[in-house]
């Protein structure tokens, strides 16, 4: 064994417990003797058998923490380069921030974060440019598409109802009068979900303007600089707009600007076949446009599987939607009035004409000049991260849609708060995405959670697939809405739930207790054995469940 001992300068360290915290990074470390770290001094003094670790490691060990080795310390001073350690040391250790933690951005995961930080007692500017406060969510994405999608829904159900006894009557839409409730909404949700929120919070203040990344340390707007220990990318993501000849001449819609139309579009196309596109067409469709969309795949929705997604798609064309696959644009013209798309269509040259066009082909993110100073971007603009949600640049985080990871409202306020939480806590947490539920909100909905049939293929799991039909469920039949299906995934060898798929009105209401089930290791066994309410759509689930061990043909209306 060769004992040493070496000494290092520490910097961030603010209390007692980062100490402790310091201490504890090296607990279990091969070859660590013993170790002593004061936050006064603002120094660690470790002992180690040199013939299992180096100072170097040691080094490398604390630095993977919030804390930073700025220097090694030794009792002579340790000539003239130590010096300099000690100088540079003792510099840090003394500046003074304007803030401790500075928020590009104005949307969730901003807010999330800010209302962490301000937990913490930490002082905390956000910086806001671009849509107002409050983001694409509330502004211009889920809220104003989710109003108008109910809306959409009621108006198409009062003229198709699916009791024969019901009789459709001569139902009129007014769509400005359904845009002006739309805009209504958007107000008050950003005034009491986001301005109100934080606007008596004596830790946080909130700035107008564009934000400008000068280092690592600081942030400019217009001609102020502002300095913060941390700083936080929030910017959000923006629709990718594809290079196609004459488009930006003929002029496009997107989310941001789709849902402030004064009149209903007469015949809209679509440019892409994902969430925000098919819920649109859907959306458009049952207030009285025609909608025609053009996806780039074979498949709308390729991700998923064929049968959620041909099934889907079979549904949206008995609606009258016009869903064309395997398409190549070439050119988008406006000719006297008209849109006109000149197009590939499974290898057939096609033209398709309307009066608007919506583009939904995918997001980029909103980088803005990062990578200007040393942050790692990736596709289409997006900021790299680690697991802990650190870019290239330690003290600089990302969170919500600028990683591109999970483009969602509760993925980006989850990550704003942990990124928080990974700045100032004594321990930083792993980003953990191991259980994530989402939802297409067609009618019907598209749900998921956990992995389908490819994934668990190419994970090895020797899983078993058992799906029930909604014409099998008795609170469809007696709804008289049977389109869809509840498929459950198990392994094999556990019997544990390992991924669902739901095709299905209010499906997405059901993702909750699989969620749950696939997190805490529940069994299908224990699942079919769980009291489920007849003639609730969770039934659903225990007779899938079942599924998996008997012909649920052959069993009574109570599935017993």
């Amino acid at each position: 064994m060769k004992i040493e001992t070496v000494k290092y300068s520490i910097t961030g360290m603010t209390c007692d417990g980062c100490a402790r915290s310091v201490e504890g990074s090296l607990d279990g470390k091969n070859g660590i003797i013993n170790k002593s770290v004061s936050f006064k001094e603002g120094a660690g003094e470790f002992q180690f058998d040199g013939d299992a670790i180096t100072k170097k490691e040691i080094a490398e060990i604390i630095n993977a923490t919030r804390y930073k080795v700025a220097g090694e310390i030794t009792e002579n001073g340790g000539g003239s380069a130590a010096k300099i350690r000690k100088k540079e040391n003792k510099k840090t250790t003394n500046r003074r921030f304007d803030y401790d933690l500075i928020i590009i951005g104005g949307g969730s995961a901003a807010f999330a974060a800010a209302i962490k930080a301000s937990g913490f007692g930490k002082k905390t500017l956000m910086i806001n440019y671009g849509l107002p406060i409050g983001g694409s969510c509330v502004n211009v994405g889920c809220v104003p598409s989710k109003t108008l999608i109910r809306n959409a829904e009621q108006f198409y159900d009062a003229n198709h109802p699916n009791f024969e006894g019901i009789k459709p009557g001569e139902n009129k839409l007014d769509f400005k009068v359904a845009v002006r409730q739309k805009t209504e909404l958007v107000s008050e949700l950003r005034q009491g979900k986001y301005i109100d929120v934080l606007k008596d919070d004596e830790n946080v203040k909130i700035l107008k303007g564009r934000a400008e990344l000068i280092d690592a340390n600081t942030v400019a707007v217009g001609e102020k600089r502002y300095s913060s220990e941390y700083i936080l990318i929030a910017t959000g993501s923006s629709t990718f707009i594809p290079e196609i000849e004459g488009l930006e001449e003929t002029g496009y819609l997107t989310n941001e600007t789709l849902y402030d139309l004064e009149e209903l579009p007469e015949h809209l196309i679509i440019l892409g076949g994902r969430y925000i596109a098919l819920e649109n067409a859907q959306l458009f469709s049952r207030l009285g446009s025609k909608a025609t969309v053009l996806q780039r795949s074979l498949r709308i929705i390729p991700d998923e599987t064929p049968d959620v997604t041909e099934t889907l798609a079979d549904y949206l064309r008995e609606e009258n939607i016009e869903i064309k696959t395997g398409v190549k644009i070439r050119t988008a013209r406006r000719i006297n009035g008209r849109i006109r798309i000149s197009a590939t269509v499974r290898d057939e040259e096609e033209t398709i004409e309307g009066s608007h066009v919506f583009v939904a082909t995918g997001r980029k993110g909103n980088a803005g000049n990062f990578d200007k100073t040393g942050i790692e971007l990736m596709e289409k603009n997006f900021v790299k991260t680690n697991e802990f949600l650190q870019t290239s640049v330690p003290n600089i985080y990302a969170a919500g849609d600028i990683t591109g990871e999970y483009l969602f409202v509760y993925s980006a306020a989850y990550e704003g708060k942990l990124a928080v939480e990974n700045m100032f806590a004594d321990r930083k947490t792993k980003k953990d995405y191991s259980v994530f539920p989402w939802v297409i909100f067609t009618t019907p909905q598209v749900a998921g959670v956990g992995m389908d049939e490819n994934q668990a293929y190419k994970n090895g799991v020797d899983y078993e697939v058992s799906t029930v039909s909604l014409a099998d469920v008795p609170r469809s039949l007696a709804a008289r809405e049977t389109k869809g299906f509840i498929k459950l995934l198990r392994d094999k060898n556990s019997d544990k739930l390992i991924g669902a798929r739901i095709l299905a009105p209010e499906g997405s209401e059901l993702l909750m207790e699989l969620s749950l089930a696939i997190k805490y290791g529940v069994t299908t066994a224990e699942l079919r054995d769980m009291f489920h309410p007849y003639l609730t759509l969770s039934e659903g689930v225990k007779l899938a469940a079942i599924g998996f061990g008997k012909d649920i043909h052959k069993l009574s209306c109570c599935a017993v």
